[in-house]
């Protein structure tokens, strides 16, 4: 499980050291992906692995379908953690997420994400005004969910 937030850097050749934590949970590869609002995930393999099959199972009728299948594994690149801990981003995805430099490392339970400093403050100070709200609509869709079917 992954947990808290990090100040990491992306050095000059695109190689991001993961939080040493996490390290262990990461060793038989990661794929990193374009996220949601302008961020990268990174999945351990086998966590992506799940994701692509259920994805898979959409099918290809529904034109939203296809489009989650394509921008969720259409970029998505594998990835090794080097002895060092460390994995390489394409300049493709650091571009997509803007990053250079400085970024932050977020564990988010079954994935980790990876965001600008500028751009993860932004959205975290949008979260942390409305946490009531969104705390609200969360318990509200997980009731849902757990409701069974008529």
């Amino acid at each position: 499980m992954f947990l808290g937030s990090h100040e990491h850097t992306i050095d000059s050749k695109g190689r991001l050291t993961l939080p040493a934590k996490w390290r262990g949970d990461l060793a038989s590869g990661v794929v990193v992906t374009r996220g949601l609002e302008q961020c990268l995930f990174i999945f351990p393999q086998t966590k992506f692995q799940e994701i692509a099959s259920e994805i898979d199972r959409q099918g290809i009728l529904l034109p939203e379908a296809r489009a989650w299948a394509r921008y969720i594994s259409g970029e998505s690149e594998a990835a090794e953690v080097d002895g060092q801990g460390r994995i390489l981003i394409s300049q493709k995805l650091r571009n997509y997420a803007g990053l250079n430099g400085n970024v932050v490392v977020v564990g988010l339970l079954s994935r980790i994400e990876v965001w600008s400093p500028a751009k993860y403050q932004t959205i975290n100070q949008q979260v942390e005004s409305d946490a009531a709200t969104v705390s609200e609509k969360m318990g509200q869709l997980m009731l849902r969910m757990a409701a069974p079917e008529k």
